[in-house]
């Protein structure tokens, strides 16, 4: 079936982005159709299954090859994320790019699965976690990357959550991560826990990292504030030397997912003084 073709740049409709994954001979238009399925929260009955298709076109990595090979499937894998309960039927192949080689592949695999909540998740992220900070924290010969995506991993742990028959070994894996010393690495094990166990003293963790020198650092800590939904942290996010727009986003979190003190008035007034 042909692509209709469109200016570059150019808005594209749902069937048009459908027919752009569909085909096969042009791989920028299948990542560029992904993202739209994605971004546009898709439900059309296509759009699950094919994004499944775009997820096994991965092949093995080649570093010499100079393109990035698996840029569809990654895109695929956040695009599933992004589908909620009509995603369902991928969690099965995103359980399986947990094991692939490619890191990038993993980490988008990991992000997928926490906003799906998919508890079949758990243990897999576990086992990859497990080795702790001289394995998957350590970092990777050549590269700024780690042995394993950590970050995305952690995240996940706490977005997805555990009963409390395996509780205490989910958080004895994620523990040892608030010792990384990467700063945006601590954070996200913070976010985990604190999502987990709901224990102030890993908000305070959080909170002292909106002080940190590094501007990235700080926008993370408020990203996994809000995801958190730590309400008292209300104050701390206000007066962060950040982006207002990115306080609102954690401001936005806290609304939705917060418990505790401050209330739900006090945090839209605050967010009133923000736009």
């Amino acid at each position: 079936m042909a692509v209709p073709q469109q200016q570059a740049g150019a808005p594209i409709s749902e069937a048009e982005a459908l027919a752009r994954l569909r085909q096969s001979h042009d791989p920028s238009q299948q990542y560029y159709a992904a993202w739209w399925l994605g971004r546009m929260r898709s439900q059309h009955p296509d759009a699950v299954p094919l994004l499944i298709a775009a997820l096994q076109q991965r092949r093995p990595r080649d570093p010499g090859a100079g393109v990035e090979e698996n840029a569809v499937a990654r895109n695929a894998a956040r695009a599933l994320g992004k589908l909620g309960l009509a995603a369902q039927p991928a969690i099965k192949e995103l359980l399986t790019v947990l094991d692939d080689p490619d890191d990038g592949l993993r980490e988008a695999a990991a992000r997928a699965l926490g906003e799906l909540g998919a508890e079949q998740a758990v243990q897999p992220i576990c086992r990859r976690l497990a080795s702790g900070l001289a394995g998957a924290g350590a970092p990777r010969a050549g590269t700024p990357r780690l042995m394993e995506p950590c970050e995305a991993l952690l995240e996940a742990l706490g977005e997805i959550g555990c009963g409390s028959s395996r509780a205490a070994g989910v958080l004895a894996v994620v523990e040892p991560f608030v010792h990384h010393d990467r700063p945006l690495i601590r954070s996200a094990a913070a976010r985990s826990l604190l999502r987990l166990s709901g224990e102030p003293r890993w908000a305070d963790l959080l909170v002292g990292l909106l002080d940190h020198p590094q501007l990235q650092v700080r926008r993370a800590a408020l990203m996994d504030l809000g995801a958190a939904g730590w309400r008292p942290a209300l104050e701390p996010i206000r007066r962060t030397l950040a982006e207002n727009s990115l306080k609102l986003i954690a401001l936005k979190g806290l609304v939705e997912r917060g418990s505790g003190e401050p209330g739900e008035e006090a945090l839209l007034a605050c967010m009133d003084a923000l736009l």
